[in-house]
C-alpha cells in the first residue's frame, strides 16, 4: 500500500485488444443502478454501513487490531452492488486507458509456494491480460482502482475521513482452481470485499503481530489455519495487519474478484513518536540546558569510561515526558499530518471545488468552515529562509486540489514540496486560536473571531473563503 503520489496522467486510447471470453462476457453485464447498501450520509453512517450487522463500538472493541472478523450477507442487493464497485468484464474499457505492468497491474500465480510473475514491459492490453488468464490460470492485480471507478472513489474518500489515514484499494481477479500469492502477511488493515464467485481464505496465528512491514512466510513457520473461510458475493472479511493469509478460487467457480480496501500504514504509536520527537528534542533543548551538555569523551568510540548512558539518557527523557503529561511542553505532528492531508483523495463532488462558494464574508456574517476532514492546521517553522531566527508560524493544509488520478500510486519526489504550500495557506502563528475556533465550531460569526482587529478577521475569513474552505451561512 505505498502512500505518496506521483502517477501519470491518466489519458485515453483507442484499443484493438480482444474481447472476453463469451462466457466471461455474460457474467460481466450488470447494471450501474445497482442499490446501494451503504450511506452516505458521513464518514462515521458509511463504515457502520460497511460493517453492518456489527456495530462500530463492538467492532473497534472485540475486532479491531485483534482477531479476523467475517460477515456473511445473503442479502442479493448487497451481492449486486459488490459486483457493480468491479468486475472482470472492466477489464476490458480500463485497458484503453495507458495502464503499465507493475504501475498498475500485476499478472502473478502461486507456483508451489513461489510467485511466478508474468508481466511484460510496457502498455497493458487486454489481450495479453485475457491469455495469462486463462492459459497460465494467473490472477490479475490491478492497483488502486478509485482512479477510475467513481463509486470507490465515494467508499475510500469517506473512509479516509473515517479512520484519518490513508485508504489504498487492490483488485484481484483469480481463475477456477489458482491462487495468486503465496502465504504473507501485511503491514495494514485489511477490509476484502467479494465482489464475484468466491474465494477460499485460510488464515494463521500472526509470527509478527501488529507488523509494519510485508513479508512472506513458509509452509514451517505458520502451522495450521486458524480459519478456513468461503467468502462469496457480498461478503466482507477484516483482519488486522500483520494476519498470515492465502486465498485461492476453489474448484467448480469460474473465477473469484475481490476488493481488498486497507488502511493504517504506518499509523502506530512508533511513528507518531518518529514523527514529533526530532523536533521536541529540539525545542526542549532550546529551555533545558542539561540536553545541551556535551556529552562523555570518546562516547562516540565506543570508551566512555564505565558511564551508564542509558540511564542518563533515560533521566533526560524522563524529564521530557514529564513535561509532555503535564501539558507544559507542546506537542506537534507536521510530517504524518502533511503527508496524509497532500496525499488523500480529494473530496467526491461533482462540483468544481477550486471556486469560491456564496458570496464573500463580512464582518457581520455568520461562517463555516467547508470540507473541515479534508483539511489539518500545523504549527511550523516558517519556508522563509532569513538569517534572523526561525519564526513558528501557521499552515492551513487541505486536499482539494489533490489529483484522483494519483492517489496511491508511488512515492512523491522532493520538488512536490514546494508544491506543498500552494496546496494550503499561511499565516501568524497568533492567527491559530480563531483557526481553532473554526475548525471547532459548527458555526461562528466573524466578530466572535479572537483576533485583536477587525481588519485581521476579514483578511482570514476572505483568504479561507478564496480558497473554498469557507462559507457563509
Amino acid at each position: 500500500m505505498p502512500k505518496k503520489s506521483k502517477a501519470k496522467t491518466v489519458k485515453r486510447r483507442s484499443s484493438d485488444d480482444e474481447q472476453l471470453p463469451p462466457k466471461q462476457s455474460r457474467i460481466a453485464e450488470h447494471s450501474n443502478t445497482s442499490i446501494s447498501p451503504l450511506c452516505f450520509n458521513s464518514p462515521v453512517s458509511l463504515f457502520e454501513s460497511l460493517i453492518q450487522p456489527i456495530g462500530t463500538e463492538q467492532f473497534f472493541r472485540e475486532y479491531w487490531e485483534k482477531k479476523p472478523l467475517h460477515l456473511q450477507r445473503s442479502d442479493p442487493d448487497t451481492a449486486s452492488y459488490y459486483q457493480s464497485l468491479f468486475q472482470l468484464s472492466d477489464l476490458q474499457s480500463l485497458c484503453s486507458h495507458d495502464l503499465e505492468y507493475c504501475s498498475d497491474v500485476n499478472v502473478v500465480r502461486c507456483i508451489n509456494g513461489k510467485k511466478k510473475v508474468f508481466n511484460k514491459q510496457g502498455q497493458v492490453k487486454n489481450s495479453d491480460l485475457n491469455k495469462n488468464f486463462v492459459r497460465n490460470k494467473a490472477t490479475i492485480q490491478f492497483h488502486q482502482p478509485q482512479r477510475f471507478k467513481d463509486e470507490l472513489w465515494r467508499i475510500q474518500e469517506k473512509l479516509e475521513c473515517f479512520f484519518g489515514a490513508l485508504v489504498g484499494s487492490n483488485v484481484y481477479i483469480t481463475p477456477e482452481e489458482s491462487q495468486g500469492l503465496p502465504a504473507h502477511y501485511d503491514d495494514i488493515e485489511v477490509f476484502v470485499l467479494q465482489l464475484e464467485g468466491q474465494k477460499r481464505w485460510l488464515l494463521y496465528t500472526p509470527t509478527v503481530p501488529l507488523a509494519s512491514e510485508y513479508s512472506v512466510e513458509s509452509e514451517e513457520r505458520i502451522g495450521s489455519p486458524t480459519h478456513d473461510i468461503i467468502l462469496k458475493a457480498g461478503d466482507l472479511l477484516y483482519f488486522p495487519r500483520g494476519t498470515i493469509h492465502q486465498a485461492s478460487t476453489p474448484a467448480g467457480v469460474d473465477h473469484s474478484t475481490h476488493l481488498t480496501l486497507s488502511t493504517y500504514q504506518r499509523m502506530s504509536w512508533g511513528d507518531l513518536l518518529l514523527d514529533i520527537f526530532p523536533r521536541l528534542l529540539c525545542d526542549r533543548s532550546k529551555t533545558e540546558v542539561s540536553l545541551r551538555e556535551g556529552m562523555p569523551r570518546r562516547l562516540l568510540l565506543g570508551n566512555s569510561e564505565g558511564l551508564d548512558t542509558g540511564m542518563q539518557m533515560a533521566s533526560r527523557l524522563r524529564s521530557l515526558a514529564d513535561e509532555m503529561e503535564t501539558g507544559k511542553q507542546e506537542v506537534h505532528s507536521t510530517h504524518m499530518k502533511r503527508d496524509f492531508i497532500m496525499n488523500r483523495l480529494p473530496p467526491y463532488s461533482q462540483q468544481d471545488l477550486l471556486t469560491p462558494s456564496g458570496r464573500i464574508p463580512a464582518l457581520e456574517d455568520m461562517v463555516c468552515l467547508r470540507f473541515k476532514d479534508h483539511m489539518v492546521i500545523t504549527v511550523e517553522p516558517s519556508q522563509e529562509r532569513t538569517d534572523e531566527a526561525t519564526e513558528l508560524v501557521v499552515f492551513v493544509l487541505h486536499s482539494l486540489k489533490n489529483q484522483r488520478e494519483s492517489h496511491m500510486m508511488g512515492e512523491s519526489c522532493d520538488e512536490e514540496e514546494e508544491e506543498d504550500i500552494s496546496r494550503g495557506l499561511q499565516f501568524p502563528l497568533s492567527h491559530l486560536p480563531a483557526l481553532q475556533q473554526l475548525q471547532q465550531a459548527e458555526q461562528l460569526a466573524v466578530a466572535q473571531l479572537q483576533l485583536p482587529t477587525e481588519e485581521a478577521k476579514r483578511s482570514l475569513v476572505l483568504a479561507l473563503w478564496s480558497e473554498s474552505l469557507l462559507v457563509v451561512l
